[in-house]
């Protein structure tokens, strides 16, 4: 018993035990154990005992005895009392959590075990049993506590209704203690959150607007709340456990790879802080691996939010019960709605349960990192107006995988395939196609971003910062894998094949640049074996193609896969988007009246601003800093030597590798694409993005027959429409009501075309100038 428990026991005249127990084998149990601890530590207190089965269902708790029990002196002591039953499930060995089989899930909650399955246990080992007390509380504070919260809102029947919550609560608390941090779950939820002064200072702002009164709008409210609410249980969070290792294991290696050090660093900051953790999504498989890497190292268990498509037969069930929050896609309209989920957030945040979620709100189709989505951030940061606490933690998280089953579903989109809806046949025919090997999972976590609430009065434009700071950290902490750069390799060769020697060599090449640069890889680069493996399941999955038939083995990328290699490629091009930029600023000619250096960084700077909407960049000083420290690597003295006339040829000499046509082509070529449709548009016609997709895939089409772009991967929704928002952001959209502004709007357009094809020229020449690089290797 905890000592000072035990002291407060001792001073008091009066103790009534809640005796938590589902049946009479634990009833007994905690009587018996409330006599030893009476005679082993002399207690010469009034003690009573009131049976009340919390455990049976914590939200709704039968309180009938306990009203006849709290008919007693306002001084007496109440302490709540229950069995914790140690099982395999609760086993470490080399302080690694023991893995439960299905078999121990099926025999029913070994937690909670029947009447039949207690006495077998106490039979076989009666120190699995342990009896347990909360933190007690006198009967008088609980009455005052109980009053001021009903002068908020009435949402406990009566005093022993309260008592029994406190109770829960408290037993909460103290078995978590014994068990781990992995089963923090909340209680009650739904009567604190309807209890609280914020819930009930919007409920009286919405009255004020719509006329209804506070009961009608409580009544209201109830559907909401069930709807929102998760249920997080610890048997269903060790079902979900197992679920996700299966789910895991049915193509990747069973252990993810994750920084052990670090996440212990983040536990910490979730236990003293509100946070949430925000990470990439490029698969299904992302939320899985979440919830599985933080269970198995013992994390509180956040509250994942997703969308309600998700919360279909079996899958809602289980994730609702393992902490996932469904909610709706649209609900502007309705404030009451907007008022639960507000105040919902803000008793997780306060009371430490972290939240999670999708960084980017859709999973990539292209393989980079998305733009941020704000509709749950903004829900969050009001959500942390309700708190004392200033600031929210955010931890940036970077999913990322050898090889992603999701990709070819994603090619055949882009090209414009049809979506197919999530459904529980499409969750089967999911999980079929995931039994094949697929490498391995890596996790990794950036740097926390720390967001001030109070700054974003003042400053509009701090939650955006905010988000492209998480998007900057994201990418940073992305490591290489050798899918992805063999990928990078393999597509800037192409159309060559290449020999595994001349594929490794290649590839140590761009690993060499990038370790100087300060760039994390995946484990496999360091295993020879794991890297042929890999390339084996790479042609398996046709992602590669192997020709043995002459004197030397080679690969390439497989026929109709450039697409499905673009995705993998785009994983980490944001790594080599500085040295792609350095190397195309490189090669723009001298403008009149400047040096070679000040063209070279406006070239830089347009470059910067042409793909602003397909990647994060640093702030445009650090941005030049990283140009900078690109070129120096290999010439430090070339601020200076740029202007030599022989300058290009001789540092293109030592760029190696070239990346700007392993990185960029698909960017540029799709961007040209919908530039030369525009251009032939009349300036006083509209265009709307339907129509502009529609005609893109058509030209672009054409363009691949005639061999004017490198490839297929360089038609997609994603790259269309992002070429659409840039030539939009220029103002070369929107159609011109006056005929006197015709004339300038298209000299813009067709500017804008050849200034693209140009830049495909660029890029093609970069190519050529990296082919000998290819055959010195031989």
């Amino acid at each position: 018993m905890n000592n000072d428990y035990l002291q407060r026991i001792k001073t008091s005249k009066n103790v009534l035990f809640i005796i938590d127990a589902s049946h009479e084998i634990e009833e007994t149990l905690l009587k018996n154990w409330i006599d030893k601890q009476k005679k082993d530590n002399d207690l010469d207190c009034k003690i009573s005992h009131c049976v009340v089965p919390i455990v049976d269902d914590p939200e709704d708790i039968p309180t009938d005895s306990l009203a006849v029990a709290l008919d007693i002196d306002k001084n007496t002591l109440v302490v709540p009392t229950r069995v914790v039953w140690k099982s395999r499930l609760d086993s470490t060995s080399n302080n690694k959590l023991y893995k439960p089989k299905l078999i121990d899930l099926l025999r029913a909650n070994p937690r909670r075990p029947s009447k039949r399955q207690a006495k077998k246990i106490l039979s076989i080992d009666p120190n699995l049993a342990r009896c347990i007390i909360a933190t007690p509380a006198t009967l008088e504070d609980l009455s005052l506590r109980f009053k001021k919260r009903n002068e908020v809102s009435i949402v406990s029947i009566d005093l022993a209704d309260y008592v029994a919550e406190q109770a829960s609560l408290a037993l909460e608390v103290a078995e978590r203690r014994l068990r781990g941090s992995r089963y923090k779950v909340p209680r009650q939820v739904s009567k604190q959150v309807r209890a609280s002064d914020g819930y009930k200072r919007g409920l009286q702002e919405i009255m004020q607007q719509s006329g209804e009164t506070e009961n009608e709008l409580r009544q209201r409210a109830l559907p909401y709340f069930k709807e929102l609410v998760a249920l997080p249980h610890n048997f269903w969070q060790d079902v979900s456990a197992v679920c996700y290792r299966w789910i895991i294991s049915l193509g990747y290696k069973k252990k993810v790879e994750v920084d052990a050090k670090k996440l212990a660093r983040y536990r910490n900051i979730v236990r003293e802080h509100p946070t949430a953790l925000l990470w990439t999504h490029k698969t299904h498989m992302d939320g899985v691996t979440m919830q599985s890497v933080l269970f198995e190292n013992d994390f509180p268990p956040p509250h994942i939010m997703g969308g309600i498509n998700m919360a279909f037969a079996g899958v809602g069930f289980l994730a609702r019960r393992s902490g996932a929050i469904f909610i709706r896609r649209s609900f502007q309209d309705k404030p009451l709605y907007k008022l639960v989920l507000r105040q919902y957030l803000s008793f997780l945040l306060e009371k430490r349960f972290p939240l999670t979620w999708s960084f980017e709100g859709t999973r990539s189709r292209v393989g980079k990192l998305m733009p941020p989505r704000y509709g749950i951030l903004k829900y969050v940061i009001d959500a942390m107006q309700e708190l004392p606490d200033e600031n929210l933690h955010i931890i940036p998280i970077a999913i990322n995988y050898d090889m992603n089953n999701d990709v070819k579903d994603y090619a055949a989109e882009q090209s414009g395939g049809r979506k197919r809806p999530e459904s529980l046949s499409w969750m089967i025919s999911y999980l079929r196609r995931m039994r094949q090997p697929l490498g391995r999972i890596y996790v990794d976590f950036g740097e926390p971003v720390i967001i001030n609430k109070n700054a974003l009065k003042d400053d509009e434009l701090a939650l955006q910062k905010a988000a492209f700071q998480v998007g900057v950290e994201v990418n940073r902490v992305t490591p290489i894998t050798l899918t992805s750069l063999m990928c990078l390799s393999l597509l800037g060769a192409a159309p060559r094949a290449q020999t595994i020697d001349e594929l490794f060599s290649n590839m140590n090449s761009f690993r060499e640049w990038a370790q100087h640069r300060g760039i994390q890889f995946s484990s496999d680069f360091d295993d020879q074996n794991n890297m042929v493996d890999l390339i084996e399941t790479m042609v398996n999955n046709k992602l590669l193609k192997r020709y043995d038939g002459g004197p030397e083995i080679v690969y390439a990328i497989g026929n109709n896969q450039h697409s499905v290699a673009s995705y993998y490629r785009n994983t980490i091009v944001h790594h080599f988007v500085s040295k792609a930029i350095a190397e195309l600023a490189l090669l723009e000619g001298k403008k009149d009246n400047e040096t070679r250096l000040e063209t070279f960084w406006k070239e830089a700077e347009r470059l910067r601003d042409l793909f602003k909407f397909e990647f994060f960049y640093a702030p445009k000083q650090e941005f030049k800093e990283d140009i900078n420290s690109v070129l120096v690597f290999y010439d430090k003295d070339w601020k200076k030597n740029i202007e030599g006339d022989d300058y290009v040829s001789v540092i293109f000499d030592k760029l190696t590798p070239l990346v700007a046509h392993a990185s960029l082509t698909p960017f540029i070529e799709a961007y040209r694409i919908v530039s030369d449709n525009l251009a032939r548009l009349d300036s006083m016609q509209s265009w709307d993005e339907e129509e502009m997709l529609d005609l893109s895939f058509k030209y672009g089409k054409q363009l691949y027959l005639q061999r004017r772009i490198s490839s297929r991967a360089s038609m997609g929704k994603m790259l269309f429409t992002n070429a659409y928002k840039l030539l939009d952001s220029y103002g070369l959209v929107e159609a011109v009501q006056e005929p006197s502004d015709k004339n300038e709007l298209t000299k813009k357009r067709k500017k804008m075309s050849r200034d693209l094809r140009l830049l495909s020229d660029r890029l093609e020449k970069i190519r050529v100038m990296a082919i000998p690089n290819y055959i010195d290797r031989l």
